[in-house]
């Protein structure tokens, strides 16, 4: 019986593992916390077999995130969350808050940006986002008689994560950023698939 060694990979793999999974993120076929995951597997992976694993079953998984498409979302006396399975137009996405609360999950959002790109208002409000641990995220902006507090996990960011530019113009508002680590989904295909 012939023992099989798994065969040593190099970045020029790992680097189109990690477009594979830009594109199935893209496509609907994983989320962008499932991509982090997937591409830290890949970019971790030393052997061919490995690298496989991260890739494993995306080919064959429907497309997910089905509902509409955002590119603005507004928000004036209530409150709005959006998570879930949804999609970005273009990577890019406008916020506007008035005496309420907006949160954006971004965790399962769909998109194949190298660049998200969210432009926020917020008056007499509360403005959140959430991020996959991993996902770097750029918070500029002004504010009047505001808060403002990003709590992101101190991991490396993952290569091929997009980077997520938040522009936010807060007035009499609380703004907050941060990050989660993997759901229970995720948390159970890294033990089944990797063994984690």
């Amino acid at each position: 019986m012939e023992l099989q060694v798994p065969a040593p990979i190099s970045d020029g793999d790992r680097e189109r593992v990690a477009e594979q999974l830009q594109q199935a993120c893209g496509d609907g076929r994983i989320t962008l916390e499932e991509f982090s995951v997937r591409v830290g597997a890949a970019w971790a992976a030393s052997t061919d077999v490995e690298l496989a694993r991260a890739t494993d079953g995306v080919a064959a998984t429907p497309v997910v995130g089905s509902s509409r498409t955002v590119e603005k979302v507004v928000t004036v006396l209530s409150q709005r969350k959006r998570q879930g399975q949804w999609r970005l137009r273009s990577g890019r996405l406008e916020s506007v808050t008035v005496l309420g609360s907006t949160h954006l999950d971004l965790r399962a959002v769909a998109t194949a940006e190298d660049v998200i790109e969210i432009e926020a208002r917020v008056w007499f409000g509360e403005f959140k986002i959430t991020v996959p641990e991993g996902v770097e995220v750029e918070l500029i902006g002004t504010g009047a008689l505001s808060s403002e507090e990003m709590r992101l996990a101190a991991v490396p960011r993952l290569p091929g994560t997009p980077v997520i530019r938040v522009r936010v113009s807060a007035w009499f508002s609380s703004v907050e950023v941060r990050s989660k680590g993997p759901g229970s989904n995720i948390r159970s295909w890294l033990a089944e698939t990797l063994g984690l």
